[in-house]
């Protein structure tokens, strides 16, 4: 028989298995001689009183072999099948592949960047010479933005799909089963590219394609039904089915569909700058100690501020990682964060960003391209601020508050350079004033939090899409083309890895019905 229950140990003794198995015993009322093995549930530090704790709930085997899962998924062969086209390969391409296998369909992925091997030679060259190809970077390549982006499995998208499903299938590639019991799972950029190599594998093994440097230029459609993609090169893809899932910074994909008559529309997203801290202050302040010790991982805050009717928050928070220049064309300047699978670097960044709504921005509101045009004005000009070569422009927290330019800029993790620089000639007035009105207000949540020792470093622009590209919320079609499915965080239906993978899966799925009706 199982029993399960939940027991709490101090730092340090979380991975002790007699340390756990003596508390399992307490907790159950059972005696350690009965119990066979324990498995771990689910783990979550708890840091809310003067001693942090680890809290976890386990599953005790009480007189009976400690079953183990096995995570290694048999993807049928569907070299023949009829063949589905997915544009993009992000999370939701990758995943809307796989569960196009398991339907008995064959998918073909056409990816406008390079393979993960291919694309870290782009980044270097982002990061050591500000040079940008606008078809390999950290937002377009295999992987998509997601690869590059810390690997941050935490969502709030529970009702939208199986994400445990998802959590066993990152698994089943190479990442570790700590993703299955954390309360805030996580990859590593470090890792990740391996593990979307094996999915690559396993999409190529059982039969299905995978095309690299494959730009789609335009939709085939007829009579109101998708019959396949055109490519740069002027090669023409037919098939029943298209899953459109590009990511949020394909701006040119947009543009493709406006100018074929295909519906498109502005939507709300959120702008403001990277903050990066040491560190040590966020654990002195989250861990209520000096020194956090080995046994503690590098803390996390989320905060939220209502100003002037506005949320205010931080967003993609990055413990022990580094600020990286995201820009898919050389004029820009966009922010993003990640870590390592260790979050072992000294800094911890997170987006801190002012909430848009779509009567923030001036302009014709039949516009399918005013909220992406406002997106792209604070780029441009946070480019010009840091005088180019993808040197960012950036101010301390304190100075930034009190509308001081910096004298100096402390050493940050931002490899390409950052400037000091005004942060109001970069952002709008009303996302300036929200900002400055929210730091004091963190500082009195989180003590150490506003100080001069923080950097802000601008611009946060790609939130999310500042475009939506609608469909039926039963089939996943767009309204004006059968068999056209938006998917993903560039449709706008996803905002992080885990949402955009589960939104591929129920678009594969939708797929299937559209195939079989």
């Amino acid at each position: 028989m199982t029993k399960e229950v939940e027991i709490v140990c101090p730092p340090g003794q979380q991975e002790d298995e007699a340390v756990l198995t003596a508390l399992a015993s307490s907790a159950a009322k059972i005696s350690q001689q009965k119990i066979t093995g324990i498995k771990i549930l689910k783990r979550s530090i708890d840091a809310r009183g003067r001693k942090v704790l680890y809290r976890m709930q386990v599953r005790v085997f009480i007189d009976e072999p400690v079953q183990t899962d096995i995570y290694t998924p048999e993807y049928q062969n569907i070299r023949d099948a009829r063949r589905v086209i997915i544009v993009g390969a992000g999370p939701a391409g990758i995943f809307a592949a796989l569960q196009c296998i398991e339907q008995g369909l064959k998918p073909v992925i056409l990816e406008r960047g390079k393979d993960v091997k291919q694309r870290r030679r782009d980044l270097a060259n982002i990061n050591k010479q500000g040079l940008v190809n606008p078809e390999s970077n950290y937002c377009f390549g295999e992987g998509g933005a997601g690869t590059y982006s810390d690997g941050k499995l935490y969502t709030r998208s529970t009702k939208r799909g199986d994400v445990n499903g998802v959590l066993k299938t990152f698994v089943a590639h190479g990442a570790t089963e700590d993703i299955l019991v954390d309360a805030r799972p996580h990859i590593g950029t470090n890792k990740l590219p391996q593990i979307i190599t094996a999915m690559r594998e396993s999409i190529l093994n059982a039969g299905g394609e995978v095309l690299f440097d494959t730009k789609v230029t335009a939709l085939l459609v007829a009579f109101g039904k998708i019959k396949g993609v055109q490519l740069g090169n002027g090669e023409k893809l037919t098939a029943g089915a298209v899953i459109l899932a590009t990511g949020h910074s394909a701006h040119e994909v947009f543009r493709m569909l406006h100018n074929q008559g295909i519906l498109i529309e502005a939507k709300p997203f959120a702008l403001g700058v990277r903050i990066e801290h040491p560190q040590e202050i966020i654990d002195r302040a989250q861990y209520h100690c000096e020194y956090r010790g080995p046994d503690l991982p590098p803390s996390y805050y989320n905060l939220v501020e209502q100003v002037d009717d506005r949320g205010v928050f931080s967003f993609c928070m990055c413990p022990g990682g580094i600020i990286a220049p995201c820009a898919t064309a050389q004029d820009e300047i966009v922010v993003n964060g990640w870590s390592p699978s260790k979050r072992n670097n000294p800094f911890a960044n997170s987006g801190t960003v002012v909430q848009i709504n779509m009567e923030d921005v001036k302009g014709d509101m039949d516009d399918p391209f005013r909220m992406l045009n406002f997106q792209q004005q604070a780029e441009h000009l946070a480019f010009k601020a840091g005088g180019g070569n993808l040197v960012a422009p950036a101010q301390r927290m304190v100075d930034f508050v009190e509308g001081r330019v910096s004298v100096d800029l402390p050493v940050n993790s931002y490899l390409p350079g950052c400037k000091s620089a005004d942060l109001k000639e970069v952002l709008p007035g009303w996302i300036h004033n929200r900002l400055r009105k929210a730091l004091p207000a963190f500082g009195r949540k989180m003590k150490g939090y506003y100080t001069n020792e923080a950097i802000l470093v601008g611009v946060e622009s790609r939130t999310s899409s500042p475009i939506k590209v609608p469909r039926d919320r039963e089939n996943f079609q767009h309204p004006q083309v059968a068999g056209l499915f938006p998917c993903g965080e560039g449709a706008g239906y996803a905002g992080g890895i885990i949402s955009a993978a589960i939104d591929g899966v129920n678009c594969a799925d939708g797929v299937k019905r559209y195939l079989t009706v």
